[in-house]
């Protein structure tokens, strides 16, 4: 099993950056798809991005597509997410996840990560 930790949450201004990370350790991390999920206040959680296991394919919800970027270093056992252009409805707790074959099956999550981004 692989166990993940989030960093780089905090309060941005909207319109603003922020790069959250997702540090694995346990199992091979290059075995696994990654994604990052956000649940706001009220709302279910919501993938919102994810990486293949190579990185060479990914995927954004429309809510995000153009300001978000996923990217893994293997090397590192890590995941980023770049947030760019920050809106208040942004705002929400951020958690890496891991998957061996689908998103319907969920390996591991993170803590999570609170994003709150300020109008």
């Amino acid at each position: 099993q692989v166990q993940l930790v989030e960093s780089g949450g905090g309060l941005v201004q909207a319109g603003g950056p922020l790069r959250l990370s997702c540090t694995a350790s346990g199992r091979t991390f290059s075995g696994y798809g990654m994604g990052w999920f956000r649940q706001a206040p009220g709302k279910e959680r919501e993938l919102v991005t994810d990486i293949s296991r190579s990185g060479g394919t990914t995927w954004y919800a429309d809510s995000v597509k153009g300001r978000f970027s996923i990217s893994r270093d293997n090397a590192k056992n890590t995941v980023y997410l770049q947030m760019n252009r920050l809106k208040p409805e942004d705002t929400a707790v951020y958690y890496c996840a891991a998957t061996v074959k689908n998103w319907g099956t969920i390996d591991a999550w993170g803590q999570g990560t609170q994003v709150t981004v300020s109008s």
